[in-house]
């Protein structure tokens, strides 16, 4: 089942359409990326799902059920931070979700507990304001939290954050959907950052979307574009010897290209090239990290 599904989702801001058919598909139970450059629609279609935004075109269904029509009682199962944190500085950790407690009427123990998730329990009468950007981070994740959503909607929460803050709510992420079963929606405009949490990618570029499926997906699409290159004293020679062998080969840059291949194949690969009488200079196996993948996608 899906936790979101939008449809033929269009939206425009007077005259400047800012997303076009935009198709996206977030399973229950996963963690799923969101990802496109800044200014590609992230937070459009978040807000959107949100309910914050009004629907122009398409169809948005969370839980199975259509936005339009069940609005307040969806609005009920998601908890969502978009932009930077709704916080008061001078309150502390605890007074901040005691205010968020009465507007969700969760009992008061509920507050010790989503204290106890983020990781925040120890900050006593600490203001806000005296927090870490990565500690306010994680509790207006906190107030996401207090009435126990099953979906997770959160618009860029790892940036401006140091490389601590990143692992930190990473961790939290991770832990949420693992051991309390939380689907997770989270944008971002940088691939690495996000990569080692989510199972399943979306990536939009200029109001559409260029790519979505499983995080494997990706990695094997990673796979497609990587080859192994060799350099040797006849090319030509090479390229013929290589191909007769059963591997397949062609010639680019100078050098002969085949793809991806283990160690024990390029073994072999290279005796039938000396048996054959041609020189080997050099053997290297390029492969494309997934942020490359990710700007190619998007035309960077």
């Amino acid at each position: 089942m899906h936790a979101v599904a939008t449809r033929g989702l269009t939206h425009r801001f007077s005259t400047d359409t800012v997303l076009h058919q935009v198709d996206l598909e977030v399973e229950a139970g996963t963690i799923y990326g969101f990802l496109g450059p800044n200014g590609a629609g992230k937070t459009t279609t978040l807000r959107l799902i949100l309910g914050l935004l009004r629907q122009q075109e398409g169809t948005i269904h969370v839980f199975g059920r259509p936005l339009r029509e069940h609005r307040i009682e969806i609005l009920r199962r998601v908890g969502s931070s978009i932009e930077s944190p709704s916080l008061y500085g001078h309150l502390t950790a605890r007074e901040n979700l005691e205010i968020w407690r009465t507007v969700f009427r969760c009992p008061p123990g509920r507050i010790d507990e989503v204290l106890a998730l983020v990781g925040l329990s120890g900050t006593g009468r600490k203001r806000a304001d005296q927090f870490s950007l990565g500690m306010k981070q994680r509790l207006s994740i906190a107030v996401a939290l207090l009435h126990e959503p099953a979906l997770l909607v959160l618009d860029e929460p790892t940036n401006g954050l140091d490389p601590h803050g990143i692992l930190e709510v990473r961790d939290l992420l991770g832990r949420l959907n693992r051991e309390h079963g939380m689907t997770v929606l989270v944008s971002s405009h940088i691939l690495s950052e996000i990569e080692k949490l989510v199972s399943h990618v979306g990536i939009i570029h200029r109001g559409a979307m260029v790519f979505q499926g499983t995080l494997a997906a990706l990695v094997a699409r990673q796979e497609e574009s990587s080859f192994t290159a060799i350099d040797t004293s006849d090319n030509t020679r090479a390229a013929a010897i290589v191909t007769a062998c059963g591997w397949g080969a062609r010639l680019h840059g100078g050098k002969v290209l085949v793809r991806p291949l283990p160690a024990p194949d390029v073994a072999r690969i290279v005796a039938a090239l000396v048996a054959g009488g041609v020189g080997v200079h050099e053997v290297a196996t390029i492969r494309k990290d997934l942020e490359t993948i990710f700007l190619e996608l998007i035309g960077a």
